[in-house]
């Protein structure tokens, strides 16, 4: 464990470990079985990436989705782990050098979709080389009583029977205790040991909304949420078209996610949000497994989702970074209609059973009026009796003053009792506030006593109430056809046996920030700084085609804007900066934070974490040394290919180690650099001019100013040869 504590700092910046994390490493080091049951977002990665890195031979991660798996190699290989993809997505030349990557032995993890398990140039491979840890992601794939089954997992379990020395890890985010004990069955897992972390995220605020108007609800919600990152998830891919034009007409920037769309387009669609070129992704369910985007501020549900596991892991999309997030589900009984619809399509009876069971609990718990919390982590299994979050709508709800609505209720009930208990809300309302439909004169209802005794209050109070009655079991709705019925506390209110206490108005979006004290979402930072930081990120992340949160998430933005870094080793102990990580872009950062500091006249105190004297000495040997020894060796004639090579680094690296020497007012040999440029003199002089005018710092101006025909590479080159000359 001790080496695992030393990659836990040096390679992932972190200091400590979550609850659970260590015991599940220590677990799988020892080559035992192991289930992790673990909310998206709290680090399950870790849990198989740390022994993939101790383990002598290699570690195979079976994920559903190629972007997913893209995601993660790109973040590891970012981290200076040397880990590798193989899939029908890479061109010929890219799956030649993964392959070879791990044949070799120098990729330490391969990620793998399970389809590819059936070639037999893959099994092939396994089998010529110690694998020590066989990893599945979103195992509850492989349960047919699990959400979102997949066929293509049901072969796993052979995999592991195949290469019985490995230990086998099943991860996911949702699985009720059912699902858990039959992903551990289908894996052939040897005396397993499960792992099932809180599903509590404290840092989702939780917020279900009568649907009125679902586009006027989600304007006034996006109206406190202005250029942050979110999902609108819909039920219908003509739902996310319509809205995405809506939106996209009024200004929002917000691009649609369905299975209508050819591959192409979604992949480009994912990628901008993903890389915050886009700031609102609207989609079907089709959209988001796996995607570890860091700051997504909100998850709308415009429509009611199937089942709670799918509701579960939408909103765990968001506030992955530990920061506030807000999930906001409009619900209404005719999305109930529809999802019945389809449910009722199914030919397997079992599976249609299964179908409305999942749904029953859904509404059930968007009709709740306990602590949201309560209700949904209580339906995977876990005890969770605290009534008040703070963190949910209900739970704030508590503090508005309830009045007596005893009357209403009287009203609403004996209307429902003299139509029949036959009729949905909208025929019920319609009665009590006397409209002059044909539905209601051919049914004879307008004769009624009750017609028309409703006028004192609107269709959303009266709206509002039927929700509050549902919520009290003073009324059912029945879910098949949305028919209200009446119940025996019915009866006690209409003999005035029993008094109602509710609200007259219904909730509004709450979009405003809370105080939020939960200690993963400290949010007192420096916002001016923190907003430098994030657009500094996005430059790197442009120049290098990686989402921004693959340099820094925002916790870690946060954090150092916070406590104003001004050195390396103050810079290690920020959460999320580890030693390579510090090496490729501490220097940029660094200077974002001296120079504000400056201008503010900011007095500089340091994290109270210091590093530990193992990652000092590592400092001293791998940070503050090794871009001197690497500008030291390319001006004795090293190349810049040769020294990426030898220092196991990527070529973008090297330049910044050249920049960083030069700063410091030293000179790097001009000829080993424009070699590796092939403008004219002309463009050369030109580029030199623009430095000129507008200074070295932004590299991106320069970029749009020759139309993208100066590529960043020479840009950065050209910036070391025009400091070196300048200087000269």
């Amino acid at each position: 464990m001790e080496k695992a504590k030393k990659i836990l700092k040096d390679v992932f910046g972190y200091d400590s470990f979550r609850h659970l994390q260590q015991e599940i490493i220590q677990n799988i080091l020892n080559k035992n079985d192991s289930l992790v049951i673990m909310p998206t977002g709290g680090g399950k990665s870790l849990c198989y990436q740390i022994p993939a890195l101790i383990f002598d031979g290699l570690t195979i991660v079976i994920s559903p989705l190629i972007s997913l798996m893209r995601d993660q190699v790109e973040q590891l290989r970012q981290l200076g782990v040397n880990a590798a993809l193989l899939n029908s997505s890479l061109s010929q030349d890219v799956y030649r050098v993964n392959y070879e990557s791990v044949k070799t032995g120098k990729a330490k993890l391969l990620y793998l979709a399970p389809e590819s398990l059936a070639k037999e140039e893959i099994t092939s491979l396994l089998k010529s080389l110690r694998l020590d840890c066989i990893t599945v992601d979103e195992a509850h794939c492989i349960s047919e009583w699990g959400h979102d089954f997949r066929k293509d997992y049901r072969q796993l379990g052979i995999l592991r029977k195949n290469f019985p020395s490995s230990v086998c890890i099943g991860l996911t985010a949702t699985a009720t205790p059912r699902v858990q004990d039959d992903v551990m069955k289908n894996l052939n897992m040897i005396q397993p040991k499960k792992f099932v972390a809180s599903f509590n995220r404290e840092n989702l605020f939780l917020q279900v909304l009568p649907k009125r108007d679902a586009f006027e609800q989600t304007m006034d919600f996006l109206k406190g949420h202005k250029n942050q990152s979110g999902i609108i998830y819909c039920f219908s891919r003509k739902q996310v078209d319509s809205l995405h034009e809506d939106l996209s007409y009024l200004g929002y920037s917000t691009k649609p996610y369905h299975a209508g769309l050819s591959d192409e387009e979604r992949n480009k669609n994912q990628d901008l949000f993903i890389k915050d070129e886009v700031e609102i992704i609207i989609a079907t369910i089709a959209f988001g497994m796996g995607i570890n985007k860091s700051n997504v501020r909100f998850v709308i549900h415009y429509d009611l989702p199937k089942n709670i596991e799918s509701y579960y892991q939408e909103i765990g999309r968001s506030g992955r970074d530990g920061l506030r997030a807000d999930c906001l589900l409009l619900f209404s009984y005719a999305d109930i209609s529809k999802i019945n619809y389809f449910i009722d399509q199914k030919e397997d009876e079992l599976e249609m059973l299964s179908a409305k069971a999942h749904l029953n609990a859904m509404v059930k718990y968007a009709e709740s009026d306990i602590c949201r919390r309560n209700t949904l982590i209580n339906y995977f299994g876990e005890s969770y009796q605290i009534e008040y979050c703070g963190m949910c709508d209900n739970c704030l709800a508590e503090e508005k003053e309830m009045v007596d609505i005893t009357i209403p209720a009287q009203k609403l009930l004996s209307t429902v009792k003299r139509t029949g208990e036959i009729f949905g809300a909208n025929y019920i309302i319609d009665v009590l506030l006397g409209e002059e439909s044909d539905r209601i004169f051919s049914n004879g209802h307008q004769k009624l006593p009750v017609y028309a005794i409703g006028n004192e209050y609107d269709k959303k109070q009266w709206h509002t109430f039927v929700n509050q009655f549902i919520r009290k079991e003073i009324l059912v709705r029945e879910l098949e056809f949305g028919s209200l019925k009446l119940t025996k506390k019915s009866y006690d209110v209409l003999l005035k046996k029993e008094k109602v206490l509710g609200f007259i108005k219904e909730s509004k979006a709450i979009t405003k920030k809370l105080k939020f004290s939960v200690k993963s979402g400290d949010q007192s930072y420096d916002n001016e700084l923190f907003e430098l930081l994030r657009k500094k990120r996005k430059e790197i992340a442009e120049e290098n085609g990686i989402p921004p949160y693959v340099i820094f998430t925002d916790k870690t933005l946060t954090q150092m804007a916070k406590h104003y870094p001004q050195d390396d080793s103050s810079l290690l102990g920020i959460s999320g900066v580890g030693i390579n990580k510090l090496e490729s872009y501490g220097n940029v950062f660094l200077s974002v934070i001296k120079r504000y500091c400056f201008q503010k006249n900011i007095q500089i105190y340091h994290p109270g974490k210091k590093t530990t004297s193992i990652s000092r000495q590592r400092l001293k040997n791998n940070s503050d040394l090794r871009y001197t020894l690497v500008s030291e060796s390319f001006n004795k004639g090293a190349s810049i290919e040769e020294l990426a090579e030898e220092y196991k680094v990527k070529l973008p690296t090297i330049i910044s180690y050249l920049e960083r020497y030069v700063n410091e007012g030293k000179k790097v040999r001009i000829e080993g650099l424009t070699q590796r440029i092939s403008l004219s003199k002309e463009k050369y002089a030109k580029v030199f001019e623009a430095f000129r005018v507008e200074g070295t710092s932004m590299l991106s101006n320069i970029y749009e100013k020759f139309n993208n025909e100066v590529s960043y590479e020479d840009l950065h080159l050209l910036r070391i040869i025009y400091s070196v000359a300048r200087d000269i």
